[in-house]
């Protein structure tokens, strides 16, 4: 019988970086899941930070020539590949990467410790450039965990621009809800730029047009089947808004939970349909 596949996305990952909370609650994940007889790939971005020679990363030919379009622009995408260090799995983690975006040798933050002016197109690039690249490999699904705010619009994309993509009709999306880790508002033409080009209703946008943390993490929860919590100390308006959408939670941070308590909720969930 063929293992289910599950696409696990993230912004960080240990040992390649630690930017947050959610590296240190996570890294542990794909392994444990894995273990359960899942199928699972590792998408993040390949930040400028992350040493290529330490980590032994090498491009992936047969993904090259993607383009990621939005706000009018074309982007090139490059995807580099590596094993996850001391995987049994042998888990591959695969980086996409765009010299415009993350050749720069800091992550969110520049050297006076500002959040970057362009975080909120380099956020849309790795989120289109996730469902792109998927698309390429040909490798469907059956399950997405986006982890915290830099893969939010990812459920989003989903349900409504890739609605009737076989790559994604059927997949069972989770988002994963962390610590606030920052309090600035995204630019002011964050949402325009995120709707691609007009190609998605703003209607179906809304939860985004705040364009803070919280905003873009609700939107994110509208569009997942289930939600999960990877911190001892998530945005209690969250878990608030999870819960009067009526979204199934289950709380990784709770050390009492098992590796195998979270596959049974993710195998028992049902996608969620959504029109664009």
């Amino acid at each position: 019988m063929e293992k289910r596949r599950l696409l696990f996305v993230t912004s960080e990952l240990q040992p390649f970086n630690s930017l947050t909370e959610i590296a240190q609650n996570i890294s542990s994940l794909p392994n444990e899941l894995a273990s359960q007889g899942l199928d699972v790939r590792i998408l993040m971005p390949r930040f400028g930070t992350i040493n290529e020679r330490r980590h032994r990363l090498h491009e992936v030919v047969r993904l090259s020539g993607i383009n990621v379009m939005f706000n009018d622009e074309d982007f090139a995408l490059t995807v580099k590949v590596a094993s996850l260090p001391e995987s049994k799995h042998r888990l591959q983690v695969y980086f996409l990467h765009n010299d415009d975006f993350y050749k720069r040798k800091f992550d969110y933050l520049d050297e006076n410790e500002q959040f970057f002016d362009d975080n909120s197109e380099r956020m849309i690039f790795f989120n289109r450039g996730v469902m792109e690249t998927m698309r390429k490999f040909g490798w469907a699904p059956d399950y997405i965990i986006c982890n915290g705010w830099m893969t939010s619009l990812i459920p989003l994309y989903a349900r409504t621009l890739y609605a009737n993509d076989p790559m994604f009709a059927d997949a069972k999306i989770f988002f994963n809800i962390f610590e606030k880790s920052f309090e600035c508002n995204m630019e002011d033409k964050f949402l325009e730029k995120a709707l691609l080009d007009k190609s998605i209703d703003p209607k179906k946008a809304k939860e985004f047009s705040s364009s803070n943390f919280c905003g873009m993490c609700k939107g994110a929860i509208e569009y997942s089947d289930r939600i999960l919590i990877g911190s001892e100390n998530p945005p209690a308006n969250l878990i608030e808004f999870a819960t009067n959408a009526k979204k199934e939670i289950f709380d990784i941070a709770n050390k009492g939970e098992k590796a195998s308590d979270l596959f049974k909720f993710i195998f028992d969930s049902k996608p969620l349909t959504q029109g664009a």
